[in-house]
């Protein structure tokens, strides 16, 4: 052992002062803070695939500014510096200035975007075929691009946006004119400097194409989207996944491209240190172009996204947060059912209906006035013989008037429509809970519904990339084509699944539109509902939960929310209201039978005019006046009314019986349900831990099985079973939390109090009887 030590720290030093060292020159438009982190993945990447034998030195990057003469001086720096050994072009300007030399002292790698529309190769080269220099030539094809809009989107005047810098150096024209023309379709040319993009340039224009934007930061390039956006027009880049990302619709760029990229520029630098010159490697770096789509850009556009897109394209929802201001949350929910619910109109009304029948039962005692014209045509013989008492021709008026003083049965009917109207606001009480349960239960539903479309949405991209997996297991010969069939299979499956997704939660928006008297196809979101976030933090649904996961607080909570039920239940109050009215009915057909009708009448009679015969009085009769007037008393007391009192009194004695069954009954329902649904919630709280474990635990087996299915070490079927398990595990732990407030939101409704419901007041009394509650059985 004391004779190898020596030797190996000798070999060590031997290969540590023989370590080839290699200077990388790098060229870039600008050093943008967006440019960095991708540099520093391009080093690590060739530092790792070098190995540590070799020692790897970047300069920093020379900056030309977009300034075509700064790109070529700042190349010539770098073949004049003898320190430097590869010199590798990033920028779009930097290529430029690079292709117009034609000769090339130092390997030049020249990486960037570059466009195969303005690259003329023979079908048969591979290679660059100049000394010194390759280039790593993509898909990138505008005239590709814009055939992938058009699949999208049929525009007919289209604007292309590039950088101003681009614009004076490329031929674009000389692309986009033979292009269009064929097409039979309009362009625009719109350049941008860093000062962005004006609104008017897009004047006239129903489609976009982002053909540059590299010299904006953050900022700048979220202007030029929203300024795009804002006028609805569908957008596509050029340039990569991260612009949809941002808000641009969609882009045919794929979303692993540049690992790709900076793998092939790694390995040419390692063929270069191995002394292969550079215009021997491959230039042709091909992938598949893959449609993404930023379904948020499209709602906000007002684009329509047809279902047939689900089998070709991806879809993401981006970066950018929606726009929460209009989501709708439950308490948004509640207030419009509350306010415009037209079942709890209705009821409303038969609330106003009731007062209604109170005035119509108390106007029995206000006085009863008529007033009668009367006009007479008598027999003249008759006439002529009765002594001027009943002329020919009369004319006569009368005014009665009638004043009840008391009755019974008057007073019976205005107490018992008092209780009616009692029992009308506790039926509409009851209404109101219920249009609130319903309104949780749509909003929820739709929650649970919209989530589902999300996971369905990427289980169906998993299946996407599962299917690339078989297909270059089957192109390299580790699997059969059964599986790529199979995955094909699949994803007609999880296609159709992601339309019935988005179907059942569109249904879910009817129901709450419905539910809130709005235009049914009315585009609405909800906002997300999270346990102790947004309108629930407020409302100590965290400590009820803590309050439910304690066992030894469970029985004295039960028993707290049995009595608050009760106390506040709707249906036992209209029971109590019907109990008297019984009451009030039973009486007046008892005692009530005794008490008699008392009422005054009176009555003026004048006789306005008289002709003909019998208008004169003989002589010696006296005149009658011609107005008269009587006063009247009237008592009344049925004696025998066809035994109908006994009757009514019976009657009246056996719904009262009923009614207290009724109650008895709805008292018992209500102690099952708080009871149920304490089980449920309890059930809840385990599912939303529980379900927590089994989601992290399903993706990590989809992981594993996903590397082993790449390796060949496992079949297809199971790397499926692998995938549908995360889907459920998805599914349930994502639901766990909107199951659990919706099932609170049952018992609120059967102890007949909605937190979001009522003020922060209220609801902290709420809390403090529970509490009081609590310390009276302890």
């Amino acid at each position: 052992m004391k004779k190898i030590l020596p030797f190996l720290f000798f070999v060590l030093i031997f290969n540590l002062s023989y370590a080839q060292t290699i200077t990388i020159g790098l060229l870039t438009d600008k050093n943008t803070p967006e440019i960095q982190p991708l540099l520093e993945q391009l080093k690590t990447e060739i530092s790792a695939v070098l190995g540590q034998g070799q020692i790897i030195n970047f300069n920093k990057p020379l900056e030309n500014n977009y300034n075509l003469e700064k790109a070529k001086t700042n190349y010539r720096s770098l073949v004049d510096n003898n320190g430097v050994d590869i010199i590798l072009s990033l920028g779009v300007l930097d290529n430029i200035a690079i292709y117009q030399y034609k000769t090339y002292a130092k390997p030049t790698i020249v990486f960037g975007s570059i466009n195969s529309d303005f690259i003329n190769l023979l079908p048969e080269q591979k290679t660059s075929q100049i000394n010194n220099i390759t280039y790593i030539i993509t898909p990138l094809s505008y005239k590709k691009d814009l055939e992938a809009f058009k699949t999208l989107f049929d525009y007919k005047n289209i604007g292309i946006i590039v950088d101003d810098y681009v614009a004076d150096i490329l031929p674009l024209q000389s692309v986009f004119e033979p292009y269009f023309t064929k097409e039979g379709k309009q362009y625009k040319i719109i350049r941008i400097t860093e000062t962005g993009l004006m609104s008017e340039s897009l004047d006239g224009l129903d489609a976009v194409y982002l053909g540059g934007g590299f010299q904006l930061n953050n900022t700048q390039f979220k202007s030029l989207i929203n300024t795009v956006n804002v006028k609805k027009l569908p957008s596509f880049s050029a340039n990569r996944i991260a612009d949809v990302e941002r808000g641009i619709l969609a882009t045919n760029q794929p979303q692993t491209n540049l690992d790709q990229f900076f793998r092939r520029i790694a390995l040419n630098i390692e063929a270069i240190t191995n002394g292969t010159n550079a215009s021997e490697l491959p230039i042709l770096l091909e992938y598949k172009n893959k449609l993404t789509i930023n379904f948020n850009t499209a709602k906000q556009i007002d684009f329509p996204l047809r279902y047939a897109m689900l089998g070709f394209a991806d879809f993401i929802a981006g970066n950018e947060e929606p726009n929460k201001k209009d989501a709708l949350s439950l308490l948004d929910i509640m207030n419009s059912v509350v306010d415009r619910n037209l079942g709890l109109s209705s009821a409303k009304k038969g609330i106003e209906l009731v007062q209604q029948d109170i005035k119509l039962a108390k106007s029995g005692y206000l006085p009863n006035v008529t007033a009668s014209v009367n006009g007479v045509y008598l027999d003249p013989r008759v006439a002529k013989i009765s002594n001027g008492t009943n002329p020919e021709f009369s004319t006569s008026g009368a005014i009665v008037a009638e004043q009840l003083i008391y009755s019974e049965s008057a007073s019976a009917n205005v107490d018992i429509q008092k209780e009616l109207q009692k029992a009308e606001k506790a039926k509409y009480n009851a209404s109101e809970l219920d249009a609130l349960l319903n309104a949780s239960v749509a909003y929820f539903n739709a929650l649970i519904l919209k989530t589902n479309a999300t996971i369905q949405n990427q289980n169906l991209q998993l299946t996407k990339r599962n299917l690339e997996l078989a297909e270059q297991n089957f192109e390299g010969g580790a699997s059969g084509k059964s599986d790529v069939l199979r995955f094909k299979s699949q994803l007609a499956q999880n296609t159709q699944n992601l339309i019935d997704a988005r179907n059942q939660l569109k249904q879910a928006f009817f129901t709450i539109n419905q539910l809130t008297n709005t235009t049914i196809n009315k585009d609405i979101d909800i906002a997300d509902a999270v346990l102790s976030q947004g309108v629930f933090k407020n409302y100590k649904y965290e400590d009820f939960y803590t309050i439910l996961d304690n066992p030894k607080l469970q029985p004295a909570l039960i028993d707290f929310l049995v009595e608050e039920a009760k106390k506040n239940a709707p249906e036992l109050k209209s029971l109590d209201y019907n109990l008297n009215i019984t009451k009030r009915t039973y009486k007046l057909n008892d005692t009530g039978r005794f008490i008699p009708t008392v009422a005054l009448q009176g009555q003026y009679n004048l006789a306005i005019s008289k002709s003909g015969e019998g208008t004169t009085f003989p002589t010696g009769f006296p005149s009658a006046p011609d107005g008269t007037y009587n006063f009247g008393l009237n008592v009344s007391l049925p004696i025998f009314n066809q035994n109908q009192r006994n009757i009514k009194r019976q009657t009246a004695k056996i719904q009262e019986e009923q009614l207290g069954f009724e109650k008895q009954n709805i008292e018992l329902s209500i102690e099952k349900n708080v009871n149920d649904i304490i089980l449920d919630l309890i059930s809840q709280i385990a599912n939303i831990e529980i379900s927590k474990v089994a989601e992290n635990t399903a993706k990590e087996s989809l992981d594993l099985t996903q590397n082993a299915y790449k390796q060949g070490a496992v079949p297809v079927i199971q790397l499926i079973d692998a995938q549908n398990n995360y889907l459920q595990s998805q599914l349930g732990s994502a639901t766990a939390n909107y199951n659990y407030l919706l099932t609170s939101m049952k018992l609120e409704r059967t102890i007949g109090y909605f937190f979001l419901a009522h003020t922060e007041v209220e609801n902290q009394e709420f809390i403090q009887n529970v509490n009081a509650y609590f310390l009276s059985k302890n």
